[in-house]
């Protein structure tokens, strides 16, 4: 009955050691704050145990012991781990100041990778334009090629050689000019340093006549040249239009495909208008002949009576009727004459028709091989 009374004490004995522990763990936490200020987490914890009520137990001996103990060795160590913290907050200061300067780092290396950015972009812009203008370039070359190899051989070579000689008369304008301006410059600093020089040895008259003949004789020189300027400004003119007034292969196409045009509407109007006067003058001969025939009848209707009064008024009527008649027949024979004169003269010029259509269609043909 003893053992098994003592079994539940040292149960309860064991509870009441484990809370006791844990309360020292949570005060040892809460001392962990003010460690800083010498105060010994252990020692507090041996105190709590000493004045425990069940302090004489084995249980609560053997943990005051260790706590004593644990007390001894944390107040060898307070020192150290008070180094230790002034270290760590030291750590802690650097680091802070090496994320301070890299984050600033950091900001500037942004800063100038938006700049970069920013140009990458601008030059791959300007890359794109020029792309874009060499393409144009190309295209421009390649019409200028084929225009080139459509022109005829001797006109081109007379026309390079004409550029050619418009490009150098223009380098050399250029360069003449640029002479002048250097002449003019070392002549004003010429004049400038003789006019130093009259007033340093007071011979002030003598070089004013000296540079008043240079300067005569400099100005018929550059008038000279401005005359020599001139008379090569109107050949390169006269040239240049010469270079203009050459035909191209396409321009002569075109200028042949207009004129075909303009002939087609002359040769249709004209057409038309000399249907209108044949037409005409037709219509006026029928008028004519109308007319004639009307008065002879009214002539006959007239004289009819009269001339059939007597017998030799009858037969005077009669051969005057028959002297009509033959007119009339000589008449229609002059307008069959005529008819065939016409009928000739329009089967000769269709077969001059046909003949013209006929080296009208060869000229094409042998055009289109010369091209091919």
């Amino acid at each position: 009955a003893a053992a098994g009374k003592a079994e539940p004490c040292d149960e309860d004995d064991l509870q009441a050691a484990e809370e006791l522990r844990i309360k020292t763990l949570m005060t040892g936490m809460a001392a962990m704050a003010t460690e800083e200020s010498g105060k010994c987490i252990y020692h507090t914890d041996y105190v709590i145990v000493i004045q425990h009520k069940d302090a004489s137990k084995p249980v609560f001996q053997n943990l005051s012991t260790q706590l004593f103990k644990q007390s001894e060795l944390s107040a060898e160590e307070r020192p150290e781990r008070l180094g230790a913290a002034q270290q760590h907050r030291r750590k802690v200061a650097s680091l802070n100041k090496q994320i301070l300067h890299k984050t600033k780092l950091l900001e500037e290396l942004q800063a100038k990778c938006a700049d970069l950015q920013a140009k990458c972009s601008e030059a791959k812009k300007t890359l794109a334009e020029v792309k874009s203008y060499g393409e144009k370039l190309d295209k421009e070359l390649a019409a200028l090629e084929t225009i080139e190899s459509q022109a005829d051989s001797s006109i081109l070579q007379s026309l390079r050689a004409l550029v050619a000689m418009n490009e150098n008369l223009k380098s050399q304008e250029q360069e003449f000019k640029a002479h002048c301006r250097e002449e003019m410059e070392r002549l004003q600093q010429s004049i400038e340093n003789l006019k130093a020089e009259a007033v340093e040895n007071g011979e002030e008259q003598e070089p004013n006549k000296i540079i008043e003949q240079q300067y005569k004789t400099e100005k018929d020189k550059l008038q000279k040249i401005r005359l020599l300027l001139a008379r090569r400004n109107r050949e390169i003119a006269i040239l240049q239009r010469k270079i203009d007034e050459v035909p191209s292969r396409a321009e002569l196409t075109q200028y042949q495909k207009r004129f075909i045009e303009l002939y087609s509407q002359v040769s249709a109007t004209h057409k038309e208008t000399k249907q209108f006067f044949t037409l005409y003058n037709t219509l006026d001969d029928k008028k004519v002949y109308l007319e004639k025939e009307v008065n002879l009848l009214n002539s006959i209707h007239d004289n009819f009576h009269q001339a059939m009064a007597s017998s030799g008024s009858r037969e005077q009527f009669l051969r005057q009727m028959e002297q009509i008649v033959e007119g009339i027949k000589q008449n229609r024979m002059k307008m069959e004459k005529k008819k065939q004169e016409n009928k000739m003269r329009r089967d000769q010029l269709n077969d001059e028709y046909l003949e013209l259509l006929e080296k009208q269609r060869l000229y094409f043909k042998t055009v289109k091989e010369f091209k091919e």
